[in-house]
């Protein structure tokens, strides 16, 4: 394959994926949930990492899983009317940010 040609082939493959992926998911309120679906459990195992690990004191495990809940109970009332708007999907954008840097700081506190 030439040099010029192997590029093209990859971004025509990658489209095509791409392409194929989001005919699954058919709206962008569903790509939004599954996209804060998917954070919050990944922040939920950087919770229980931390907390194996003795990063995190029973309290801070227990202020951020309570921080968690609070994203969860926004995410379920942005989705209620079946639609999230920008400003929506940005105030949840906003919230797991800062429960993620909380996470951090707990976990880097140096604190046993």
């Amino acid at each position: 394959m030439s040099f010029w040609l192997k590029p093209l082939t990859v971004s025509a493959l990658a489209l095509g994926l791409g392409a194929a992926s989001l005919a699954q998911a058919a709206t962008p309120a569903e790509l939004q949930a599954q996209r804060v679906d998917n954070r919050q459990a990944r922040q939920d195992a950087r919770i229980d990492q931390g907390a194996a690990s003795g990063q995190l004191t029973p309290r801070e495990q227990r202020r951020l899983r309570h921080q968690q809940q609070h994203v969860s109970n926004l995410e379920d009332r942005v989705e209620a009317d079946g639609k999230v708007t920008g400003k929506e999907a940005a105030h949840m954008e906003h919230a797991q940010d800062r429960a993620s840097r909380n996470i951090y700081r707990k976990k880097h506190n140096h604190r046993n």
